[in-house]
């Protein structure tokens, strides 16, 4: 069986829409070929309509929902177009996150779907993770499904996006759970100093670590918790910003991004992962990387660019498939939802 499927993902630190299109085949197990993939970077009224999207009122995010739909629905065609694309099955869309509060039963990713459709004339697949927040799941990470079924080989999958995740096989299952920001809090450090984010981690490289903000850093809660758990923007604002605020930029990136190097390889050590495939944006944040290189013995692999780029779109995809033939799509070992299920709706 094979199956040419488009994802798309855009992430909480707004660096861009992902659109990957691969072709996913299945034997004894299933194997991908992406065939074609771009980022696409947000004009500054799209950047500002998303990042303001947390302040609307139910009625304007109800119109920016169908609005975004029909964007994304025009940046696939165009997508299309400009590969010349045909014979594609779905698209799968994860859509922006504007709430994520699995603990009060809702989270609520904007792009309707059903306008993608109107847009392409493609079968839509789209919000992955309603379902799981009302199976008292936490809606996230969805990603492991892809790590368990498409890069088994590797002891373990870091991504280091927005926030870094990490997912790896625990006697005999798939857990997985996000360990602390990244990008999120990186890149508005970094915009203090008119960069969009901190290239190779150049800005940190230069700073001084504070230690008493280090160890108040570590000692937040979160850290404390067991597995499963997830983290969003709601946590930063509440418990990361405030403590920034009156810190000296070059010395909060220094200290932010020890404090994610320490976290990271802490899990790492901790399930003694032989190899680490590590993906996303602070992939290539070459300060960082060196950080957990010095703090672990596991091997850490930076992969080729197409997968550093488009690992989580391309996985979207994948559920959207998985999602299309009515096969699980998420676990349970991973989210904390009563059981393993098939989430998304079809447009």
């Amino acid at each position: 069986m094979k199956v040419r499927a488009i994802g798309l993902m855009s992430g909480t630190s707004l660096d861009g829409l992902d659109i990957c299109l691969a072709e996913f085949e299945k034997h004894e197990k299933w194997t991908f070929t992406i065939l074609n993939a771009d980022t696409l970077s947000y004009s500054t009224d799209w950047e500002n309509k998303l990042r303001n999207s947390i302040h609307l009122s139910a009625e304007s995010l109800l119109e920016l929902h169908s609005d975004y739909g029909f964007y994304l629905g025009q940046q696939v065609t165009e997508f299309m177009e400009r590969h010349q694309l045909e014979n594609i099955d779905l698209i799968a869309s994860h859509g922006h996150t504007v709430f994520h509060q699995p603990q009060r039963k809702f989270t609520l990713q904007i792009g309707d779907g059903r306008a993608i459709k109107l847009k392409t004339d493609l079968p839509v697949i789209y919000d992955f993770r309603s379902q799981d927040v009302l199976m008292m799941g936490n809606g996230a990470p969805l990603v492991p499904i892809g790590d368990e079924l498409l890069f088994s080989e590797y002891g373990a999958c870091l991504n280091l996006g927005g926030f870094s995740n990490i997912s790896l096989q625990s006697n005999g299952k798939r857990i997985a759970f996000d360990i602390a920001p990244v990008n999120i809090i990186l890149n508005p450090l970094a915009q203090q100093f008119n960069k969009d984010f901190d290239e190779n981690g150049d800005l940190a490289r230069k700073g001084k670590i504070n230690e008493q903000l280090l160890n108040q850093l570590n000692s937040l809660d979160f850290y404390q918790q067991s597995h499963p758990k997830s983290l969003g923007i709601e946590w930063c604002n509440q418990h990361i910003f405030p403590i920034l605020e009156n810190v000296e930029p070059l010395e909060a990136l220094a200290t932010f991004t020890e404090h994610i190097a320490q976290q990271i390889s802490d899990i790492i050590n901790k399930n003694n992962s032989k190899d680490i495939l590590v993906t996303g944006g602070g992939a290539y944040n070459t300060f960082l990387i060196e950080k957990i290189k010095a703090k672990t013995k596991s091997e850490v692999i930076v992969p080729e660019k197409k997968i550093v780029d488009y690992k989580e779109a391309l996985i979207f995809a994948f559920m959207g498939v998985l999602k299309a033939n009515n096969e699980i799509n998420v676990l349970c070992s991973a989210t904390g939802s009563t059981s393993d299920h098939s989430s998304g709706v079809i447009a």
